[in-house]
């Protein structure tokens, strides 16, 4: 997976989290749904993060592939 891809995949759980953030302080639904969805996207992105840079220990660089 590429480095751009695992960026995406963080910044999608990002507005997710921020979504599901905003919906909780206003009461409507689907907010833990939104919080559960987003914060999964961003630990698997951290997985994947770590797991390519413990791999590549060479890439001095986070966007280079």
């Amino acid at each position: 997976m590429k480095n751009m891809q695992i960026l995406i995949l963080f910044l999608i759980g990002a507005v997710l989290t921020i979504a599901g953030v905003l919906l909780k302080i206003m009461h409507w639904p689907l907010a833990s749904l939104a919080l559960i969805v987003g914060m999964t996207f961003e630990a698997v992105a951290g997985i994947l993060f770590v797991w390519k840079s413990l791999r590549n220990k060479k890439d001095d660089t986070f966007l280079d592939d």
